[in-house]
């Protein structure tokens, strides 16, 4: 039996609230509208894309819909189903390196739910690896899923460091930039995802628009980023929209019986969490 989710800056930065008109900051404080969503038991649902691009031509395309679970601090558990498709030319090199992955990944939604550095992974890219009676993959040491793949709002530090490197905010619209050796030094999503190694001879652009609701609550976040990562520079592109603030809602790991560690299926399954958005 599977249970599921259940109904689950500095003095400088302030200044610039004063600059212009078109700068001016609204009534609400974005960062404690957020704090006030916060808590054990509380969640938002979310629908994203994301786009990767490694090179001319090689692109990855995904989207994601799920419910992000909040501890006191911001997201600490969510409960995802995602998609994944590959630009023909992407296709043809992942089909060279990973076929079998490659085709399970094509052929239907992932299940993911995670908590705690943990995840637990449902659909096509495992699904031929479970013995009788188990449902789920579990993946150890794994980093929480962000609702938005290039910047975390639901993180009120991250939040606090966008709404700082604002560049316009008129009509409930910021627009802002930041460079990732910035931003990683706020964001622990942000660290914990791309890493730390960013300098000032080897950093990454970041722009990004966020749309606000009338109780200063994120509705929706479009961002875009040209990283480093490894020899090579990547774009990546992300698109999230929140409803639901304040729903009541928990995120129910899977029953101990339904699960399988990966260490124990790992000759048939990927090495890490499957998708680009892990």
């Amino acid at each position: 039996m599977k249970r599921t989710l259940i109904g689950a800056v500095a003095v400088a930065g302030l200044a610039q609230f004063f600059a212009a008109p078109a700068h001016a900051a609204p009534t609400t404080d974005p960062v404690k509208a957020l704090q006030s969503q916060l808590g054990q038991g509380k969640a938002v649902n979310l629908q994203a894309t994301a786009k990767v691009t490694y090179k001319a031509g090689q692109v990855a395309t995904s989207a994601l819909d799920g419910t992000i679970g909040f501890g006191p601090r911001g997201p600490v558990a969510s409960d995802v189903a995602h998609t994944l498709q590959y630009s023909p030319a992407l296709l043809r090199t992942m089909k060279k390196t990973s076929p079998a992955e490659t085709e399970a990944l094509q052929a239907g939604p992932i299940r993911m739910l995670s908590s705690g550095g943990v995840s637990y992974v449902s659909g096509p890219v495992v699904e031929q690896a479970l013995p009788p009676g188990t449902s789920w993959v579990r993946y150890r040491k794994v980093v929480q899923p962000p609702s938005n793949l290039v910047v975390e709002p639901l993180d009120p530090a991250t939040l606090k460091t966008l709404v700082a490197g604002r560049t316009s905010w008129k009509n409930g619209i910021l627009k802002g930039s930041v460079k990732a050796s910035k931003l990683v030094k706020s964001s622990k999503p942000f660290a914990a995802f791309y890493g730390t190694g960013f300098t000032a001879k080897r950093d990454g652009k970041i722009a990004y628009t966020i749309y606000f609701g009338d109780k200063g609550l994120v509705r929706r976040v479009v961002a875009k980023a040209t990283l480093p990562i490894g020899k090579s520079t990547v774009q990546v592109e992300s698109d999230t929209r929140y409803r639901d603030w304040g729903r009541e809602a928990t995120v129910l790991l899977p029953l101990e019986g339904d699960v399988i560690d990966r260490s124990e299926v790992k000759d048939d399954t990927p090495d890490q969490v499957p998708g680009i958005w892990n």
